[in-house]
């Protein structure tokens, strides 16, 4: 959802990081019993985010239990020994804040955003919550009814949720990551206090979190406050080593026709499994970040110019790259087909385009524009402690380090047009691709 999808500590690493032209001072240390706690400094606003990052998304799940990680979500806004429930997000309400929470494949995450002065009361609060939940077996019905419902309101109701849900599926053969992560509806329906008290007891752990504040704080005020409130939380001994199956080699290529009359707006879309940004070594990453920007990163993009605006077979074309993960991830492409244009037709035209575009080869222009709009991005970005509090929570989630995040944006400037189309040759072949159409019962699809 976005709310609806011990010790002593020691200072082991505390020097400012200097992130992209120096702006960006970032403190890192880690508590006594494990826990990385990561402050971002920025004093233009008396406002703080507070952030608690888990690693243990739905792709951490037992086998047979999906859902059970944003199940959990739903359930720690209940009570705790300290408090009722709700009594923590009214507690942040009165003091002006706002807070919430979200689960994905790789992490779990909770935020608080006030104003800087209630930091401890954030601290104190979400400590609580990381080892003294208490659930009733009424809380059980009433939050499962609750992610049933939001299933059905996201998903069920939702033609492109539900083709979405297929072509993951298609895609990831034996990794988790084709799960959903709101979970199968069937395994939601059985989830209970048992599956979700086990869940909390193996991973909500300070030894399996990370804290991140950003805003107008003092590094070492946050180190007497974490040190204090979540330094006293033992770690769990017993965390598990964090394994998931991992997909066999991708020999064939897959397609799939999902069929809804409730479809709008017919589309293709076609994923490649491809490699995450990996610790240390994102250069590849880094190049398949732009071939997206490059391909289908907005209405000067290469597709979007084919497509839509000269060959005029599509009306909207696009392309993504999810970089942040623990595992493989995929690359997409999309179509969406212009009146009296056939799905085929579409698809035979993307693959026209895409043909055409290794061939010809990325246009320095281009490939400059991307890169001056990407270190704008960046400036503005700063802004913004949500944003920032984000970039450095799902990267170190995920496997990555704060000198990854603050390598990032000089790996994207160092990248040539070469590495691109190599990256493109590479990974984008058709045996590790899934190809779906979303159409109406009634179209044709030849």
């Amino acid at each position: 959802m976005v709310r609806a999808l011990v010790l002593s500590a020691a200072l082991v690493f505390a020097t400012p990081l200097l992130a992209y032209n120096g702006h960006e001072a970032v403190t890192t240390f880690t508590l006594d019993n494990g826990m990385e706690v990561v402050v971002v400094e920025d004093h233009r606003a008396p406002v703080v985010q507070h952030m608690v990052w888990y690693r243990a998304g739905s792709a951490d799940e037992p086998v047979g239990s999906s859902g059970v990680a944003h199940f959990l979500e739903h359930l720690l806004f209940k009570g705790t020994d300290t408090m009722a429930p709700g009594e923590l997000s009214a507690t942040v309400a009165a003091n002006g804040g706002t807070d919430n929470a979200f689960t994905s494949y790789d992490y779990t995450a909770y935020f608080q955003r006030v104003a800087a002065d209630r930091l401890e009361l954030m601290m104190r609060m979400e400590a609580d919550r990381m080892r003294n939940v208490r659930l009733t077996e009424n809380d059980i019905v009433t939050e499962r009814n609750v992610i049933l419902e939001e299933r059905n309101q996201r998903t069920e109701n939702n033609p492109r949720a539900l083709f979405g849900e297929q072509l993951n599926a298609a895609q990831f053969l034996n990794h988790r990551y084709g799960v959903p992560v709101i979970g199968w509806k069937h395994e939601m329906e059985e989830l209970d206090m048992d599956d979700a008290l086990s869940f909390y007891r193996t991973y909500y752990a300070p030894n399996n979190a990370i804290l991140v504040v950003t805003g107008d704080v003092d590094p070492q005020e946050v180190r007497a406050l974490a040190e204090k409130h979540y330094g006293v939380i033992p770690a769990n001994p017993d965390l598990p080593e964090r394994y998931r199956s991992q997909e066999p080699p991708q020999t064939a290529e897959r397609r799939l026709i999902y069929k809804d009359p409730r479809v709008s707006q017919p589309y293709v879309q076609r994923s490649y499994l491809v490699p995450e940004r990996d610790p240390g070594d994102q250069e590849t990453a880094a190049a398949l970040y732009l071939l997206a920007e490059l391909l289908g990163g907005g209405t000067t993009s290469y597709l979007n110019e084919k497509l839509q605006f000269d060959a005029q077979k599509v009306v909207y074309a696009g392309s993504w790259y999810r970089g942040v993960s623990l595992d493989d991830t995929t690359f997409d492409l999309i179509v969406v087909p212009a009146e009296g244009v056939s799905l085929q037709e579409a698809e035979a035209a993307m693959d026209q385009a895409m043909a055409e575009f290794l061939a010809e080869g990325v246009k320095q222009e281009d490939l400059d524009r991307i890169k001056m709009q990407l270190r704008a991005s960046l400036i503005y970005a700063r802004d913004n402690v949500d944003g920032i509090g984000n970039r450095y929570g799902q990267a170190l989630a995920s496997g990555l380090t704060v000198e990854d995040v603050q390598a990032w944006p000089e790996i994207l400037q160092a990248v040539t047009g070469d590495e691109i189309l190599a990256a493109a040759r590479e990974f984008l072949r058709p045996e590790a691709s899934v190809t779906g159409w979303l159409m109406r019962d009634e179209e044709v699809t030849q």
